[in-house]
């Protein structure tokens, strides 16, 4: 008996102390985090610039990608998180890959638009025509709502499945009257067909596109410090970005990740609504309104079901944890 116990203890310590082993190799090991070119996620790239999160003393790998790109990489397990719209998490794990907002970072406020072809100046004119869209993105449920606003429904209108990097190469074609982009894609279809306008936008429809970190279950309930410095240091970039001290230098950062110019970047910013700690935690409060991200992720799910994204309602609690947003007091 004495050696069985003897066994028995020494197998314990053993596997206690390869436990702790793993749990240390895990933290060694970068998170992986996707982003792309949305205005309430570029702003990542100045603490990538000035070494914030080694100064955190987190070891994190941001990863740029074309949106669509950076949900299959999630989708796939490549990532540890991801810069999702809320609706688009919804989609990943209703197809297999759980994943649970911890952050708010923005919502849409007029950067996510239905732009037509010249002629075309409302959303009624679009009756009978070929729409160029990514189907179940973001840009179907902004241009849904559109339709709605007007009496009117998707089957007004004809989809052309076009992946959202893509369409303004589909918009300066003339294949379509019109497509969905958020910008910088946007402008870029402006430029691919002269005279081509929104004729709406999101910031028409508060609340109905939200954006922020979601991030694997299993990473999350491994590494909850490293998770909750990550969103420090956001609300540091935050800080960066709204200091008239510091503004100008944030707008070069994010204007040089997107490629265009600081002065072009600046309008972005203003049709982004980038959310204060204490707005955040205000939209982290359980709601039917679209003012919360419940109440949001409640009407992206009924769309993802009606469109056929997906067949089976998600239970959206589970796809929320406001955890370590409520429990980040601010400061540094």
């Amino acid at each position: 008996m004495k050696r069985a116990y003897k066994f028995t203890t020494l197998f314990t310590a053993a596997a206690l102390m390869l436990g702790s082993a793993l749990t240390a190799a895990k933290a060694d090991t970068p998170l992986k985090i996707g982003f792309s070119d949305w205005p309430g996620w570029t702003p990542w790239q100045i603490a990538i610039d000035k070494g914030w999160f080694k100064q955190a003393g987190v070891d994190v790998d941001m990863q740029w990608f074309d949106y669509s790109a950076s949900l299959n990489a999630f989708a796939a397990g490549k990532l540890d998180g991801d810069m999702i719209a809320n609706g688009d998490g919804l989609s990943n794990g209703a197809n297999g890959s759980k994943n649970v907002l911890i952050m708010l970072t923005d919502y849409s406020s007029g950067n996510d638009q239905i732009i037509a072809k010249p002629g075309i100046t409302s959303v009624k004119q679009l009756a009978g025509q070929k729409i160029g869209i990514e189907v179940g993105v973001v840009e179907h449920l902004l241009l849904e709502h559109a339709l709605q606003a007007n009496g009117m429904s998707l089957s007004s209108v004809t989809l052309v499945n076009t992946v959202t990097n893509n369409t303004p190469q589909v918009m300066g074609s003339g294949s379509v009257a019109a497509i969905g982009a958020w910008q910088p894609i946007a402008d870029q279809a402006r430029i691919a067909l002269p005279g081509s306008r929104a004729i709406y936008t999101s910031a028409q429809a508060p609340g109905l596109i939200f954006d922020g970190l979601a991030v694997s279950p299993q990473s999350l309930a491994e590494r909850p410090a490293d998770w909750a410095k990550v969103i420090k240091i956001w609300y540091r970039v935050l800080a960066y970005v709204n200091d008239p001290k510091t503004h100008a230098d944030a707008l070069k950062i994010m204007a040089a990740r997107d490629g265009v110019t600081p002065q072009i970047y600046r309008r972005y910013v203003k049709g982004t609504h980038l959310l204060s700690l204490t707005e955040a935690k205000a939209a982290f409060v359980k709601s039917d309104a679209l003012a919360s991200i419940y109440g949001s992720d409640e009407n992206a799910d009924a769309f993802n079901v009606r469109n056929g994204v997906y067949k089976t309602h998600q239970d959206v609690s589970e796809y929320i944890d406001p955890s370590l947003t409520d429990a980040y007091k601010g400061g540094s």
